[in-house]
């Protein structure tokens, strides 16, 4: 087996992808914060204690899964805005480099014979036996993680952005057409901690499938830029 080193990463993806991280990691348990004050959620225009819960969590969340650590409704509310606009922010930089970069395109966007179902269902066999791509397979994106990826980008974190908005009174009167947009913003605020926690899931696998296709090298490449993929004897004599 030969090892080479690939470009994989630019600076600004480098860059976004730990900003994301910080400002997802202090919403997640600053939005915990927020929970605990009130851990029911209610589906329609009306919420509020009286009224049957959608969903409800008796306990709530530990102490040292929040920001702060001790009950402080307005301070866990300070911290989750200031880095949800953060996450906005940054969110739209990584979008604008990706499509005039064509990062979008090239890296993201599936290609045509990975979208054959026998590719995709022998990807899906490979990801449940802990298979994963070599040689020159390793240099772009598998299906899964392209759709996964875009997922994530396109859908999930643009919804968690406008159903937290809609949460506003303040934007609520600025752009009245938002609670109707989720049905009233107590079911905006179900949506909101829904799609949190289904990115609170892909954040788990992520993290679990970079530590079991190569860690180091996975992390050398989230910050350097490059990653090194194997070749063996075939694949150059091929």
């Amino acid at each position: 087996m030969t090892g080479q080193l690939v470009r994989r990463h630019s600076v600004a993806v480098r860059i976004t992808h730990w900003v994301n991280v910080l400002c997802l990691s202090i919403l997640l348990m600053s939005g915990l914060q927020i929970f605990n004050a009130h851990p029911r959620l209610y589906w329609g225009k009306y919420g509020a204690d009286p009224d049957p819960a959608f969903i409800t969590i008796a306990q709530g969340f530990p102490t040292w899964l929040t920001i702060p650590s001790y009950q402080d409704l307005a301070s866990g509310r300070n911290w989750h805005f200031l880095f949800a606009w953060l996450l906005v922010i940054n969110g739209l930089i990584y979008l604008v480099h990706g499509f005039l970069r064509g990062h979008v395109r090239r890296d993201l966007w599936p290609e045509r014979d990975q979208l054959k179902p026998r590719h995709l269902w022998q990807e899906i066999m490979d990801h449940a036996r802990l298979r994963f791509p070599k040689g020159d397979e390793a240099r772009r994106y598998n299906a899964l993680q392209k759709m996964t990826y875009l997922l994530v980008a396109l859908v999930l974190l643009p919804l968690m952005v406008l159903t937290g908005l809609t949460m506003s009174p303040g934007l609520d009167a600025a752009f009245p057409f938002l609670p109707d947009l989720f049905g009233g913003r107590p079911s905006a605020r179900t949506l909101h901690f829904i799609t949190a926690s289904a990115l609170a899931l892909f954040v788990v696998v992520h993290v679990l499938m970079v530590v079991l296709s190569g860690f180091w090298n996975n992390m050398r490449s989230m910050l350097t830029g490059r990653y090194a993929i194997e070749h063996s004897g075939s694949d150059h004599e091929a």
